[in-house]
């Protein structure tokens, strides 16, 4: 049987908040037509309609639930356009107006029957042959460049200390987009994300920002001394390592050699939050699991270009079967998601800790991890308290938490203090050096993402 999303499963695939309003707008059965759902032999399951638009020649909108992909004759730019969120939350909400078991008609049957078979034909096919000697030529250029702009950031640092950080709130944001931008051209994003991120800290004119920045750029040269010396670590750590500076994976690399190592950890996983962000046009999507059996954490990342929504989205609150490949780390924590079995399911509200064992659990991981910026945990019986220093999640023992405010808005704030009215709940977030970062509540059973 086709389990039918829930509506935040849907907008999670809307590419801007635009579009999530226009998709809400077409959700009603009033300019859609010959609707329907199913299941197709070899497929996951598919969407159709025929919506009335302003011009004379509606729009025929299908949708693969499966990538998902899909397709519209409208001409927008946008993937997916507000009619296809229009129609799947149309057939989340209301399955009398999309009928399931329906038979497909024929331009909608050609578009997924086409897709079956080239995924068919690509799996036929098999793995693409690489080169060895051309892969490894690849890797030492790259190294080459990470290592120039490695040092040419070292040098930058080094200065800037070396001025003082008196006057740096007056420099605008100028300065730190041109060294984020020769780090771009050095292959090493992620130190180029970093350093956006030290420029918003003397902008905010927060209450001890110099103090803030001194440990940015503390952690900066940490990861470029250690990077000097990477041949050196432990081959974990160096992994580690060169995925803070931005190396990058190919998820089915890290699939294929943990099915080869006999490594693939399979579980049902609770999806205990979801986050977007947004850097240089490049949508970036969190999604934070854990294992039901396992117990264990993982961070699975997938991206957006401009325009476009991640296509991996997954119903917070609710637990998948499926395959997880972990990156090679000190810590391991990000993972490469494998075969799905089945659709999404109705989960428990997940167990938690006090703060005292979260603080705990993160100078464990942070021992073996020393760049490690925050780890994932689940808090039971906490509250968000207003002080006049800042906010607090405190635990019924007495114990807190400070929230991280740089990387959390007011309005989370109050709508998670307002959903306890005093009472304890279940909140799941990050928890790092600069405090916690709540993403998750939970609330009267059920999931609500803040």
């Amino acid at each position: 049987m086709l389990e039918r999303w829930t509506a935040e499963q849907v907008l999670a695939l809307a590419p801007d908040a635009a579009s999530r309003k226009a998709g809400d707008k077409l959700a009603i059965p009033r300019p859609w037509s010959d609707t329907g759902c199913a299941e197709p032999e070899g497929g996951v399951g598919a969407v159709w309609g025929v919506c009335a638009g302003s011009g004379s020649t509606p729009y025929r909108t299908v949708v693969d639930l499966g990538g998902p992909a899909s397709q519209c004759s409208c001409p927008s730019r946008k993937f997916p356009c507000k009619h296809v969120l229009g129609l799947l939350l149309l057939w989340a909400a209301d399955p009398a107006t999309v009928v399931a078991g329906a038979s497909a008609p024929d331009w909608a049957d050609t578009w997924l029957t086409a897709r079956r078979e080239r995924a068919e034909k690509a799996a036929a096919a098999g793995p693409t042959l690489v080169d060895p000697a051309a892969a490894r030529r690849r890797a030492e250029q790259r190294a080459a460049q990470v290592g120039e702009g490695a040092e040419r950031l070292r040098r930058w640092l080094a200065d800037r200390v070396h001025q003082g950080l008196a006057g740096t709130e007056r420099e605008g944001y100028a300065m730190w987009d041109g060294i984020a931008e020769r780090m771009v051209d050095a292959k090493a994003p992620g130190l180029a994300a970093r350093l956006r991120a030290a420029g918003a800290i003397p902008a905010s004119g927060a209450e001890g920002w110099p103090g803030r920045l001194l440990e940015d750029y503390a952690e900066l040269w940490l990861l470029l001394r250690a990077h000097e010396h990477a041949d050196d670590l432990d081959p974990a750590l160096a992994a580690g390592l060169r995925a803070r500076i931005g190396w990058t994976v190919d998820a089915e690399d890290v699939l294929r050699r943990a099915r080869d190592a006999g490594t693939v950890v399979r579980d049902r996983w609770l999806v205990l939050g979801s986050r977007d962000s947004t850097d240089g046009g490049l949508t970036e999507r969190r999604i934070w699991l854990r294992g039901t059996e396992t117990g264990r954490p993982a961070l699975v990342l997938a991206f957006g270009p401009q325009g476009r929504a991640p296509q991996l989205a997954l119903p917070v609150g609710r637990s998948i079967e499926a395959d997880a490949a972990f990156h090679d780390a000190a810590v391991p924590l990000r993972a490469a998601l494998g075969d799905r079995t089945e659709a999404p399911m109705e989960a428990p509200e997940p167990e938690g800790v006090g703060p005292e064992q979260a603080t705990l659990g993160y100078a464990e991981a942070l021992r073996s991890e020393p760049w490690l910026e925050a780890w994932p945990v689940v808090l039971a019986d906490v509250v968000a308290v207003p002080e006049p220093m800042g906010w607090r999640i405190a635990g019924a023992d007495g114990f807190w938490l400070p929230v991280d405010r740089a990387r959390t808005g007011e309005q989370a704030l109050w709508r998670l203090s307002a959903m306890s009215g005093g009472t304890g709940l279940t909140v799941f977030g990050e928890y790092g050096a600069r405090g916690f970062v709540p993403v998750t509540a939970w609330h009267e059973g059920r999931a609500i993402q803040l």
